[in-house]
């Protein structure tokens, strides 16, 4: 009995570990995400203070091309909104992993309990 106990507890171990390895990914992810986010304002305010005179450039590849002004802010617009809308996503994977997370430290508890009162009996047997 007990040995059953201490191979289910185990298993549920490593699920936790598991879940909490999967959530630290997601806040690394998020991270870079919270980095890019800053980033591209920085770019987006730069490109406010320019005026239509002014010239942009793009870096593709290795080569600068000349762009657009209105285009170069369409672009950063864009791509804020998606950064943005990645970390919303991640927010909500991280909440769905903690609510998770917590549930599976409720049945590793249990089971600790369970294992324990297990031992005891064993223990009393002897």
């Amino acid at each position: 009995m007990a040995e059953q106990l201490q191979k289910k507890l185990q298993a549920e171990v490593e699920k936790y570990q598991e879940l909490q390895k999967d959530l630290n990914k997601c806040m690394s992810a998020r991270q870079k995400l919270e980095a890019q986010v800053t980033e591209n304002n920085i770019v987006k305010e730069e490109l406010d203070l320019l005026d239509v005179s002014n010239t942009v450039f793009k870096l593709i590849g290795p080569v600068l091309v000349k762009q657009d002004l209105e285009e170069a802010k369409a672009t950063v617009s864009k791509r804020l909104d998606y950064i943005n809308g990645e970390i919303k996503r991640y927010e909500s994977q991280m909440k769905d992993m903690e609510k998770k997370s917590e549930q599976q430290r409720e049945v590793l508890s249990k089971l600790q309990q369970d294992f324990q009162k297990a031992q005891a009996k064993v223990s009393v047997k002897s």
